[in-house]
C-alpha cells in the first residue's frame, strides 16, 4: 500500500550568516505540500511536492496537472510554482496543479543506457529511464488522480537531462501525457541515439489524439543543437496526426538561463487561458 506523510514547503534563504530568530508576527510563506510516496517499481520512497491553485479548497473546479522533473524544494519546484501562481493572477494561461518529483539520482532516472565508453565511466548508474517512466505511469499518475481534483489533462516538463527524458517519453510512450515541454534537452546523450532513432519511433506510434510538444534550446553549440534539429526534422517529415510541435529556439539564452523563460512561454503555448469576462 502506498504511504504518505505531509509536510509544509516553505520559501527560505540559504546564506552563510547565522540563522535569525523569527519575530512574533512572522510566519512561513507556504507554496505547496510535501509528501513521500512508496514506489514498488523503483523499490524506494520518493518525495513528491504538490502545489495547488490558491482557491483550490473552495473553487470546486478541476485542473490540469503539470508533472515536474527535478521537482525538489532545492531544485526547480519553487520557480516553476512561481510561474504557476503568475498564471493564476494574469489569466494568460490556465491554473494548474504542479506535482514535483524530487530527484534522487537523476543520472540514473533520466537516462537510457549509453553505448559511449566515456559516458559509461562518467555515469556509472545510468539507464533507469524506462523504470522511471513506469513509476510515473503506474504509480504517480494514479496517485495524483486519486487525491486531487484533476480534469484528466497532464503535461510533463524538464530541462537538460530531464528534457532528454521528456523527449524519450514522447518517442517511446507518446500517449502518457497530453503535452511535453522540453528545454535544452541533452540529446547528445549516447551519440544522439534517441534523436537518430526518432523517425523509426514515430512510425510505431499509435493514434495520438491531440498532443503538444513545446521544444526550445538556447545558444549552446553544435553538439546540443544537432540532436534537437534531428527531432524537429523527424517530426516535420512524418507529420504525425494529432501532434502539434512548437519549436521555439531562444538564441539569447544559455543552458543555465533558459529554463525559467522557456517554462513561461511553454505554459502560454500549451495551456493558454484568456482572461474571463
Amino acid at each position: 500500500m502506498l504511504k504518505s506523510a505531509a509536510l509544509a514547503i516553505t520559501l527560505f534563504c540559504a546564506c552563510t550568516a547565522p540563522a535569525m530568530a523569527y519575530a512574533f508576527d512572522e510566519a512561513p510563506i507556504i507554496i505547496g505540500r510535501s509528501t513521500t510516496l512508496e514506489s514498488k517499481v523503483l523499490g524506494q520512497m520518493r518525495r513528491i511536492n504538490v502545489h495547488t491553485p490558491t482557491d483550490y479548497a473552495t473553487s470546486g473546479k478541476t485542473y490540469p496537472v503539470l508533472f515536474l522533473l527535478d521537482g525538489g524544494e532545492r531544485e526547480d519546484f519553487p520557480h516553476i510554482v512561481g510561474l504557476a501562481q503568475l498564471g493564476e493572477l494574469s489569466w494568460t494561461y490556465r491554473e494548474m496543479i504542479v506535482v514535483g518529483i524530487e530527484g534522487v539520482d537523476r543520472r540514473h532516472d533520466l537516462t537510457h543506457t549509453s553505448s559511449v565508453a566515456q559516458e559509461k565511466a562518467d555515469f556509472p548508474t545510468m539507464g533507469g529511464s524506462a523504470a522511471y517512466r513506469r513509476f510515473l505511469s503506474e504509480e504517480l499518475k494514479p496517485w495524483v488522480a486519486a487525491r486531487y481534483r484533476t480534469n484528466g489533462e497532464s503535461a510533463i516538463i524538464g530541462e537538460s537531462l530531464a528534457g532528454l527524458f521528456v523527449i524519450e517519453t514522447l518517442l517511446k510512450q507518446p500517449t502518457l501525457f497530453d503535452a511535453y515541454i522540453a528545454a535544452s534537452p541533452s540529446l547528445w546523450w549516447s551519440d544522439q541515439a534517441l534523436a537518430r532513432g526518432a523517425a523509426a519511433d514515430i512510425t510505431r506510434w499509435p493514434a495520438l489524439g491531440a498532443r503538444k510538444l513545446y521544444l526550445t534550446i538556447g545558444d549552446e553549440g553544435s553538439t546540443m543543437q544537432e540532436g534537437v534539429d534531428k527531432i524537429v526534422a523527424a517530426i516535420g517529415a512524418a507529420k504525425p496526426a494529432g501532434l502539434t510541435l512548437v519549436y521555439d529556439p531562444m538564441q539569447h539564452e544559455q543552458h543555465s538561463t533558459i529554463y525559467h523563460p522557456a517554462a513561461l512561454k511553454a505554459f502560454r503555448t500549451v495551456w493558454p487561458g484568456p482572461r474571463p469576462d
